[in-house]
């Protein structure tokens, strides 16, 4: 059995996870504790990018769970929480690849 991973969170999903009711918090605790053991869960999908940019989806029942997975280091880190109609919008994406690379600064 491999190690768990790490889990973070980056400060703007750790505050959208904050502002969301107590009952979807614990469906998202359960499925972040998954993360920990299994990075790409049945059911996640890759959305996008190369590299270290690579975000994956882990659908959570109306919210989407945006992360990226960094095997080397044995680390996921949640970039965004957010309803489905909300979390694929272009100008959100930009600002969030925007973000990441800031992070990782």
């Amino acid at each position: 059995m491999s190690p768990p991973y790490r889990v973070e969170f980056l400060p703007s999903a750790a505050r959208e996870f904050g502002a969301l009711p107590r009952a979807v918090q614990l469906q998202l605790v359960a499925a972040v504790d998954g993360l920990a053991r299994e990075p790409r869960p049945d059911g996640a999908a890759l959305l996008s990018g190369t590299g270290s940019e690579r975000i994956w989806r882990l659908r959570v029942g109306a919210c989407r769970l945006l992360y990226q997975v960094t095997d080397e280091v044995l680390l996921v880190l949640v970039v965004r929480i957010a309803d489905r109609r909300e979390v694929y919008r272009s100008a959100e994406m930009k600002a969030l690849l925007k973000r990441i690379r800031q992070a990782r600064k």
